[in-house]
């Protein structure tokens, strides 16, 4: 692991983001301090800008946010932090109210980084935060959240944290220690499964009451309501999910059409009610890198053109749950092949389970959060490598009090 320099900075500038200009600047300080590195793809200025934008980002409603930028004495970006409080972010524990920091960039210089550090604590203490986690999103999880710790020669997935190897050490020698581990898993999507999953396929499938669909764009609402019932039943109430309603399924699904593939997208049913759900995209990153960040009419225009001009090669994991009704009775295997007989071209001849030609070069599942042991077992499973790691750590205000880690999900 690379280890932080000793201070070379004769004096900086710390600056609340308080205007259009600032706020811009903020989104450039990620450019210029990655910008060098071949694996680094700009996120979309406009995602980032609505994490912060009170219309665009319901966190608002329970939670408040500032942003700083550091400038060395000569006007360069050394560095950029945000600090959040949300009321409904339950990641508690005996922690008390816990806030987050996120959007963390800084140079290889540790003094830069305690003072960011340092700025967001205090912000967060004065509205009562007790501890902070980092770096974590303005919002859900599903963006944003965790430092890079393997796999940082990867190019990022879309929406996901990216940083040099010595972020890792700017936390850890500030205080922040592990709260938990997010592994990403991946393959070649024409790899062959174990041959206990097309043993389990096979016994599930023997059950006339288990079927399978993909995804239809002409039929989302249908969906939607489905996901949601599987999401409810699998996830609401663990490691600080809560219960989803319908509508915030249908408006995800909408946003997600034009860029959906409903071949990658199962859902498999008993006596036609929803028990599984295995949802997947392509890896938007592969078209975005040629936009620089940019989204305007223009842009969009640009990013059709390329969406039906490059092939995306991979696509990624979002999410994979099975009832609790159904698990431990091969439902996942089921699940799982019943997709790959599209994704893979897989057929069943006498028995035999033949892989055709695959649809897609890669696949990486990603945010498998180490503190849900079931869940990393069957990924484990399928994929075997894994590809990346990204920690949350968590830094206690109180640095008498004990440290407990993100408790496992029995």
């Amino acid at each position: 692991m690379l280890k932080a320099t000793v201070s070379y900075i004769c004096s900086m500038q710390l600056i609340e983001v308080t205007t259009p200009q600032l706020a811009s600047e903020f989104l450039l300080v990620n450019v210029a301090l990655n910008r060098n590195n071949p694996a680094y793809i700009r996120p979309l200025d406009k995602d980032v800008n609505e994490v912060f934008d009170p219309k665009k980002n319901k966190t608002f409603r329970s939670g408040e946010t500032t942003r700083w930028i550091l400038k060395d004495d000569q006007g360069n970006f050394i560095g950029r932090i945000a600090a959040f409080t949300n009321k409904k972010y339950k990641n508690k524990g005996d922690d008390g109210p816990v806030g987050g920091i996120g959007f963390f960039d800084c140079v290889n210089d540790q003094a830069a980084a305690n003072l960011l550090f340092d700025t967001a604590k205090e912000w967060l203490a004065a509205r009562g935060m007790q501890a902070m986690d980092g770096p974590i999103n303005f919002g859900e999880r599903d963006r944003w959240w965790g430092l890079v710790v393997k796999g940082h020669e990867n190019p990022p997935m879309y929406g996901m944290n990216f940083n040099p190897p010595f972020y890792q050490e700017l936390f850890e020698q500030y205080g922040f220690r592990n709260y938990f581990n997010q592994i990403c898993f991946g393959m070649k999507a024409s790899s062959r499964l174990q041959q206990k999953f097309y043993d389990r396929h096979a016994e599930c499938a023997k059950d006339p009451h288990y079927s399978s669909a993909h995804i239809k764009k002409n039929q989302l609402d249908k969906f939607a309501a489905d996901f949601t019932t599987v999401y409810n039943k699998a996830w609401a109430g663990h490691g600080g999910l809560k219960q989803l309603e319908e509508k915030v399924v249908r408006k995800m699904f909408r946003s997600m059409k034009p860029v959906m593939d409903e071949r990658i997208n199962w859902f498999i049913y008993y006596k036609g009610e929803p028990v599984g759900i295995w949802i997947n995209l392509p890896d938007l990153n592969q078209w975005f890198k040629y936009l620089n960040g940019q989204f305007s009419l223009w842009h969009k225009l640009k990013f059709l053109w390329i969406k039906a001009t490059k092939k995306n090669n991979k696509f990624t994991g979002l999410v994979f749950g099975i009832v609790p009704e159904h698990q431990g009775r091969g439902a996942d295997s089921y699940l799982i092949v019943e997709g790959c007989k599209v994704i893979q071209g897989l057929k069943i001849v006498n028995g035999n389970y033949e892989l055709g030609k695959a649809i897609y070069e890669d696949y990486e599942m990603q945010w498998i959060g180490e503190f849900n042991p079931k869940m990393v077992n069957v990924a484990e499973a399928i994929a075997g490598n894994r590809s990346r790691m990204l920690t949350t750590y968590r830094y206690n205000f109180d640095r008498t009090k004990e440290f407990k880690p993100h408790p496992i999900l029995l």
